[in-house]
């Protein structure tokens, strides 16, 4: 089979998962800075991951502040919270990212997280020169209509690498659905977080680490 190119997802794929503690943190500083002193729970989970521009605005409404500033208070204060982590080991690389050395093709990456984190996270743990591109969240609200589910950070991606085929791995059905409606093929990742994960989308490949990548990434076809 083979593909052009290989685009993977970064927290998750490449990197561990970050701790949900550090999202609840980062989302109550981000309410304290702009003078929430006593968010409630339910906001602060909200703000935490897998924010919504409707929540988003309901929230802001209540409050009374503005939706762009609290969001980029949030971001700021979750890249914040991760590049601590980083620093303390508690959130890295897995160890079968070396193997991308074998990889012949061009590399992207597409994250939901912010891009500040992402790149902070490849410089220090020098993983950077795997990828030719990297693309992830700006910390604007617009960001979030372009976030997967969305496929317009894949697309991004395919533009920069000049390719129109592409394999997308990631952990999440949001990464399915993004490379489907991109029109790529997608690769589901059984990290240990998703061994035992139920989808309601159907990924094309279903592979446990990034050995399993690797080797459809280089099937050529006709090499049988």
């Amino acid at each position: 089979m083979g593909y052009e190119s290989v685009i993977f997802d970064n927290d998750g794929v490449l990197l561990t998962l970050t701790d949900m503690d550090a999202h609840y943190v980062g989302a109550r500083q981000a309410f304290e800075e702009l003078g929430v002193v006593s968010p409630s729970t339910a906001h602060v989970e909200a703000m935490s991951i897998g924010v919504t521009v409707p929540e988003l605005t309901d929230i802001c409404t209540q409050y009374d502040i503005d939706p762009e500033r609290l969001f980029r208070a949030r971001d700021e204060a979750l890249t914040a919270v991760q590049r601590a982590l980083i620093r303390a080991g508690e959130k890295q690389p897995y160890a079968d990212v070396s193997v991308l050395d074998r990889l012949d093709c061009p590399l992207g990456v597409v994250s939901s997280n912010q891009l500040d984190t992402v790149a902070f996270a490849f410089e220090h743990f020098n993983i950077g020169h795997y990828f030719d591109t990297v693309w992830a969240r700006e910390p604007t609200v617009e960001s979030l209509h372009r976030k997967k589910p969305q496929p317009y950070y894949i697309e991004r991606a395919m533009e920069d690498l000049g390719v129109s085929d592409a394999l997308f791995v990631g952990d999440n059905e949001s990464d399915i659905e993004a490379a489907h409606r991109a029109g790529i093929d997608s690769a589901f990742i059984r990290r240990p977080h998703r061994t035992d994960t139920r989808l309601d989308v159907t990924p094309d490949h279903d592979v446990s680490g990034l050995e399993d990548v690797v080797q459809l990434a280089s099937r050529r076809s006709g090499s049988d």
